[in-house]
C-alpha cells in the first residue's frame, strides 16, 4: 500500500464515510426517530442536541460490572457489536455509481453477516450478566434472531438476483442503468422493511427489552459507557439498515438525472445528499410503524416471521426466477 492509498484509506475509514460522519449521521436520525414519535403521539419531542446530551451524560455515570458476571465479557460485547455495525457501514456505496474503495465482488454477504452481530452481541450482555430478566431477554433476542434474520436474507437476496451479482455497487450501477429495483421487488422491500424493524428490536418487535415486563431485558444490568455504547449501536445498525435498503431497492444516490456534466465533486455530493433523504425516508418508515403498533409477544413475532414475511420472501423469488426464465429481465 502506497502512503496515499494509506492516507486515503484513513479518511475513509475514520473521516468520511467512517467513524465520524457516522456518528453525526446516527445522531441525527436518532433525533428525526424521537421527535417524530413526539409529534406523532401530539408531544414536542426533544431539541436537536438531545441525542448528543444523552450519550455524553451516559458516558460520565458510573460503569458497575455485576458480581455474576464476566467483567471481559461484560465489557467487550458493546464494542463488538458496535465494532461490526460500524465496518459493515464502510461497505455501503456512497457514489452514484462505481465502487466504493473497499466493495468487492461479495461484500453484500459480508454485510448481511456483519447485521447479525449486534444482536448476538445482545444475546451475550444479557445470558452472562447474571440477571434473571437480562436472561429472559437474552432468549427473546435469540429467537428473534432465528425468525427474522431468514426472511431478512431472502428479501435482499432479491435485489442481487436480479443485478446478476453479490456486490452492492454493481447492484448500485445496475439500478442507475436500468430501473429502481423496487419497481420489480415490491415485496421483497416491504419485508425487508419489516425484518429491519425486528433487527433493530423496535416496536412492535421490543419483546426482549419490554420494560413493563422484564424491566429492560438484555441491557438492564449496563449503566454508564457500556450502556452508551449499546446505544449508539442500535443507532449505527438503524442507519446501516436503512443505507442497505436505500442502496439495494432505491438507487442508492441516483434519481435518475444525468449529472455527468457536472464536475465530479458536484456529481458526488448531490449522488450523497440524494442517498441520505433516502436513508431519512426508510428511517420515517420505521418511525411510522413503530408509533402505529402495539407490541408483539414473542410468540407472535415467531408467527408473523415464518407464517406471512418468510412466504411472501419466497414468492418475490419464485417471481424473480420466473421473469428470468421468461427473459423479461
Amino acid at each position: 500500500m502506497t502512503e496515499m492509498d494509506f492516507v486515503w484509506a484513513f479518511f475513509y475509514i475514520v473521516l468520511f464515510p467512517g467513524f465520524l460522519f457516522i456518528s453525526w449521521f446516527a445522531m441525527t436520525c436518532q433525533y428525526i426517530d424521537r421527535k417524530l414519535s413526539a409529534r406523532f403521539q401530539k408531544r414536542k419531542g426533544p431539541p436537536y442536541i438531545q441525542p448528543i446530551a444523552d450519550f455524553i451524560k451516559l458516558l460520565s455515570k458510573e460503569d458497575v460490572v455485576p458480581k455474576e458476571a464476566s467483567s471481559r465479557m461484560f465489557s467487550a460485547v458493546p464494542i463488538i457489536g458496535l465494532a461490526a455495525v460500524l465496518a459493515a457501514f464502510i461497505y455501503i456505496p456512497f457514489y452514484i455509481a462505481g465502487d466504493s474503495p473497499f466493495s468487492f465482488e461479495a461484500d453484500l454477504i459480508v454485510v448481511l453477516y456483519l447485521l447479525t452481530l449486534p444482536t448476538l452481541a445482545l444475546f451475550l450482555a444479557g445470558w452472562q450478566s447474571g440477571s434473571a430478566f437480562g436472561q429472559v431477554g437474552s432468549m427473546r433476542a435469540i429467537t428473534q434472531l432465528i425468525s427474522y434474520e431468514i426472511p431478512f436474507f431472502i428479501a435482499m437476496l432479491a435485489p442481487a438476483l436480479v443485478a446478476g451479482t453479490w456486490s452492492m455497487a454493481n447492484i448500485l450501477g445496475f439500478q442507475v442503468a436500468d430501473y429502481w429495483l423496487i419497481i420489480l421487488t415490491p415485496i421483497a422491500f416491504f419485508v425487508g422493511i419489516i425484518s429491519l424493524q425486528g433487527k433493530l428490536e423496535r416496536l412492535p418487535f421490543d419483546s426482549p427489552e419490554a420494560e413493563t415486563e422484564i424491566v429492560g431485558g438484555t441491557l438492564v444490568e449496563y449503566s454508564g459507557r457500556r450502556l452508551a455504547l449499546f446505544k449508539f449501536m442500535m443507532d449505527v445498525e438503524m442507519v446501516v439498515g436503512a443505507a442497505l435498503i436505500a442502496v439495494l431497492f432505491l438507487g442508492g444516490g441516483d434519481i435518475f438525472i444525468d449529472f455527468s456534466g457536472l464536475p465530479w465533486i458536484a456529481e458526488f455530493l448531490i449522488g450523497l445528499i440524494v442517498l441520505l433523504l433516502k436513508i431519512i425516508l426508510v428511517v420515517v418508515i420505521l418511525t411510522l410503524i413503530k408509533v402505529a403498533v402495539a407490541r408483539y409477544r414473542i410468540d407472535q413475532m415467531v408467527s408473523i416471521c415464518y407464517r406471512f414475511l418468510i412466504p411472501l420472501a419466497l414468492l418475490q423469488i419464485v417471481i424473480i426466477l420466473a421473469l428470468k426464465f421468461l427473459e423479461w429481465v
